[in-house]
């Protein structure tokens, strides 16, 4: 996954500072440039995964995803750091690993 996600980056105008998983979900700090939307950057993210992911691994996947060839859900929670610190929010997220 964090190697499909490096790939994605290296071709776009936006940065994942940091990321890491929980058991169903991903947590990312990430810098981009303002005329991105954070909508546009889910969608190139959740999009260029799943096909890399279908691409790998459709057999194992087509045994519980026989309907749809999805992956994500659709939704997705964003925030910015607010008053914390860049330093603390890369903590929590490197504690989810």
């Amino acid at each position: 996954m964090k190697s499909i996600l490096l790939s994605i980056t290296s071709t776009s105008d936006f940065e994942l500072e940091v990321f890491e998983s929980d058991i169903d979900h991903i947590h990312f700090l990430m810098r981009y440039i303002p005329p991105l939307s954070v909508t546009s950057i889910v969608r190139k993210l959740k999009q260029e995964r799943t096909l890399a992911i279908w691409q790998k691994y459709k057999n194992v996947l087509s045994k519980n995803f026989w309907k749809e060839h999805t992956f994500w859900s659709d939704g997705y929670f964003v925030c910015s750091i607010g008053e914390a610190s860049p330093e603390t929010v890369r903590q929590y997220i490197l504690s989810q690993g």
